[in-house]
């Protein structure tokens, strides 16, 4: 679905269902960032203390794997919201971003410069 959706259609999917419920009192740019804070910790937790070869084997877990999508939607849900609510095209936001990255981040400089985390 990921080739076939595009980001304007969930923002107003999330507005829809929002509206609906009322919430717009409750979702300004602290709370939607707090909320957005949470959910990230949520996901992080699932992989915390685990290796490399553990965390490639939740994703081959059916009931491992959904629950690390449900936080990943959790996350991309409260990013799109606050982008909605505050007007943010994250499309030119993360075309941006990735301009400066190209620029901060040359591959001639960068690219075979690290190790693996692991193999530290």
């Amino acid at each position: 679905m990921d080739n076939s959706t595009n980001i304007q259609e969930l923002k107003e999917k999330i507005k829809k269902f929002c509206d609906e419920r009322d919430w717009d009192q409750f979702h300004n740019a602290k709370e939607l960032a707090i909320a957005m804070n949470i959910e990230a910790s949520e996901l992080l937790e699932h992989f915390r203390w685990k290796k490399d070869k553990e965390v490639d084997e939740m994703f081959t877990d059916k009931e491992k794997r959904q629950k690390i999508e449900d936080e990943m939607a959790d996350v991309f849900y409260f990013l799109l919201r606050m982008s909605d609510r505050y007007d943010v095209d994250l499309t030119k936001a993360l075309e941006t971003k990735m301009r400066e990255n190209h620029e901060k981040y040359p591959i001639e400089k960068f690219k075979g410069s690290g190790k693996k985390y692991n193999e530290q």
